[in-house]
């Protein structure tokens, strides 16, 4: 747990409200591998980076596009469109725990965790 705060939003929600928010100290993952909203996310880091807001993008390996929008591009192979969202979770997973690693968080007992076990 990196203890800070996140939000996803769909690559049509941005323009509705989340934009307002990009400025230079914001960091913004995009999720944007091959599919049918990849020119919507292009689009989406454009307006990013007009902002100067920082991307880091999840992308399909061998993409070249989103290397020209993105500072940092973690490439994911390409897959079967319904496995999709099982191949960009563990990147995004990864990340967040390097994130709490750098801050100093321990990630292996967060605080206020409360551990329950339910016997029925």
């Amino acid at each position: 747990i990196s203890y800070i705060p996140a939000e996803g939003y769909a690559a049509g929600e941005m323009k509705h409200g989340p934009i307002a928010l990009i400025d230079e100290y914001r960091a913004v993952v995009c999720i944007a591998p091959q599919s049918d909203i990849y020119e919507k996310m292009v689009s989406n880091m454009q307006e990013i980076i007009s902002r100067r807001g920082k991307v880091i993008a999840i992308a399909t390996e061998g993409d070249k596009t989103i290397g020209a929008h993105a500072s940092e591009v973690i490439s994911v192979p390409r897959t079967n469109m319904l496995l999709t969202p099982l191949v960009v979770a563990l990147p995004l997973q990864f990340l967040a725990y390097h994130i709490a690693v750098n801050r100093g968080c321990d990630v292996d007992q967060p605080r206020n965790l409360a551990k329950s076990v339910t016997v029925e």
